[in-house]
């Protein structure tokens, strides 16, 4: 929890999903107070990237559009909301690949890790916003570079930053509609030794190819499942897939807190598995939440240590918790993870077992089941 201190009133702010209360982690930074020390003009807002909801709770009392890539977020942002007895009927929630309303009065971006997402929601701007629209941006003064700088530029059109204050700094841009080539959805790739053609949106990990763990985990996943199986985490799917190739009686869910993880999932089955098409499942959510407990046959994880630009385990732990919770008796918890990250011993107090499938320089596989 953290107190957010305004002008005219203060908001109290919880990351999602909820953490201890001894955990350093803020729900807002800098760059957030710092974009909402500035002056607006009335009318509607678009608000990108907003983390934990700081923004768009502060802003609340307007028509405010807030698009982020993160159900995560979203999800913060109500609860943020609701926290501070705010009505959102004036907020509406759209998803990263949603259409954007025209003209708005104010666009403020926090700037996001991934300059491919920016690229993109710049591209998508430039349909909607007009050279009146005030279109503020903010991040760390540290992840400003002269990269950021320059996708304003190429898509929006003059931009200039601002001091720094409390190590964050604002972008400024005026939109004057520059010449650009038209921007390509997605990225697609070919995955070695399969004919499959692997199509990333902009918000996915490792959007070029496929990362180094993924592709030591791909060559120890378990085979002849006959059940429900889940990809926790599934990025681009490729997991998920060849978890369908090596379990043919078996369902997978693909899930994930990113829309464009699971879009990227789904399109990647309709494109190269069709005939799997059927078996398969995707879901946007916050991790196994809302699944029954003891059904699922096994989950496979490759789970994330960081949240935002904050490095933490609290994410992994919950996907293990609902994992365990959701497996059937004898079900297993397959994942794989850096081996300096110690997700053995985390896994052997859960479960009660922990065995090692594989190992190389800097990855374990490592398996857990379900005992009663």
């Amino acid at each position: 929890m953290s107190q957010l201190d305004l002008n005219d009133r203060s908001l109290v702010l919880h990351r999602f999903p909820l953490m201890r209360e001894e955990s350093p982690l803020q729900a807002w930074d800098a760059a957030d107070e710092y974009l909402l020390q500035q002056e607006l003009p009335a009318g509607p807002v678009l608000i990108f990237n907003d983390s934990f909801g700081a923004l768009t709770t502060a802003l609340a009392d307007r028509d405010v559009w807030q698009i982020s890539d993160s159900w995560l977020s979203q999800q913060a942002t109500r609860q943020n909301l609701q926290m501070n007895q705010l009505d959102d009927s004036r907020v509406t929630f759209l998803s990263s690949l949603d259409s954007l309303p025209a003209s708005p009065a104010v666009v403020l971006i926090k700037v996001p890790k991934t300059l491919a997402l920016l690229e993109q929601q710049l591209y998508a701007l430039r349909q909607v916003v007009t050279p009146e629209t005030v279109i503020l941006a903010g991040a760390r003064a540290k992840e400003i570079h002269n990269s950021t700088l320059q996708l304003f530029e190429k898509y929006i059109g003059e931009t200039k930053t601002s001091l720094a204050w409390k190590k964050a700094r604002l972008i400024y841009s005026t939109f004057s509609n520059p010449a650009v080539r038209e921007l390509a959805d997605s990225s697609v790739w070919t995955l070695d030794g399969t004919p499959w053609q692997i199509h990333n949106h902009a918000n996915v990990f490792s959007r070029g190819s496929l990362d180094v763990g993924a592709r030591f985990f791909l060559q120890h996943l378990p085979d002849q499942i006959e059940g429900e199986i889940v990809d926790l985490g599934c990025g681009n799917g490729v997991i998920g897939m060849q978890a369908l190739a090596q379990n043919p009686e078996a369902e997978v869910h693909f899930l994930d807190e990113s829309y464009m993880a699971v879009a990227s999932s789904q399109r990647n089955v309709e494109l190269n598995m069709p005939d799997d098409l059927a078996r398969s499942h995707f879901h946007v959510n916050n991790m196994l939440s809302g699944y029954p407990s003891d059904r699922l046959h096994a989950v496979l994880c490759n789970p994330p240590f960081h949240q935002q630009h904050a490095v933490t385990d609290h994410l992994a732990w919950q996907m293990f918790r609902d994992a365990k919770r959701c497996l059937q008796h004898g079900g297993e918890l397959r994942i794989v993870g850096n081996r300096h990250l110690d997700y053995h011993h985390k896994l052997k107090k859960m479960f009660g077992n922990c065995t090692l499938i594989a190992s190389n320089q800097k990855f374990v596989v490592l398996r857990s089941v379900k005992l009663r």
